[in-house]
C-alpha cells in the first residue's frame, strides 16, 4: 500500500465546488464561539458538498486567519451568510420549506441512528455553542431536535466532531 499524494486525489477546483451539486442540507451555527470549530465545520462542509453554512450571533466570519488554520480554504468554496439572530434564520429557512433540526439532547429528540431522510425534502441542522449548546428559543422553533447516541462517561461532543458526524449521516442518505 502506498499513500497517494495531494496531487493524485483529484480534487476539483473551488469554481467546480460552487457549480457542483450539493445535498440539501444547510449548516448553522447558534452562537458558536471557536474559530476553530468554525473552520473544521466549513471543512467538513466542503468534503460533504453541504449547500451553505449559516453562522449566528456570536460565530465570527470569514476572512479571518484562524478560521481559515482549520478550514484549510474551504471558506471560499462553500457559500455562507450570517444572521445576527439563529432563531430569525431558522423561521426563515422554515419559510423557504426547510426541516429544521437541533442538534440537541431534549426531552423528546430522536437518536440519530433511527433517522430516516427523504431526498426531496431540505434539511438544516443547527450546531450550538460550546459551553450552553442550542438556545432554548432555537430549539422552540425547530421541527425536531436530533440527538447522537453516546455510550460513555461524557454527555457531550466537540461541536466540531458532532457536526461532522451529522453532515456524515446526512450526506450518506441524501447523496445522488
Amino acid at each position: 500500500m502506498r499513500k497517494l499524494k495531494i496531487t493524485e486525489l483529484h480534487r476539483i477546483s473551488i469554481d467546480e465546488f460552487k457549480r457542483a451539486n450539493k445535498i440539501p442540507l444547510v449548516i448553522v451555527l447558534d452562537n458558536v464561539r471557536s474559530l476553530h470549530n468554525i473552520g473544521s465545520i466549513f471543512r467538513t462542509a466542503d468534503a460533504f458538498l453541504v449547500e451553505r453554512v449559516i453562522l449566528c450571533g456570536i460565530s465570527s466570519t470569514p476572512p479571518d486567519a484562524e478560521i481559515h488554520k482549520t478550514a484549510l480554504g474551504a471558506e471560499y468554496s462553500v457559500a455562507w451568510e450570517y444572521s445576527e439572530s439563529t432563531v430569525e434564520a431558522a423561521l426563515s429557512l422554515k419559510a423557504d420549506g426547510y426541516c429544521v433540526f437541533s442538534l440537541e439532547q431534549a426531552d423528546k429528540s430522536f437518536m440519530l441512528d433511527e433517522i430516516l431522510l427523504n431526498k426531496s425534502k431540505k434539511y438544516v441542522i443547527i450546531l450550538g455553542n460550546e459551553v450552553h449548546g442550542v438556545q432554548q428559543e432555537v430549539v422552540d422553533c425547530c421541527d425536531a431536535c436530533i440527538e447522537i447516541p453516546q455510550y460513555g462517561t461524557k454527555h457531550s461532543l466537540n461541536v466540531s466532531i458532532a457536526g461532522g458526524i451529522v453532515i456524515w449521516t446526512f450526506f450518506n442518505q441524501l447523496k445522488s
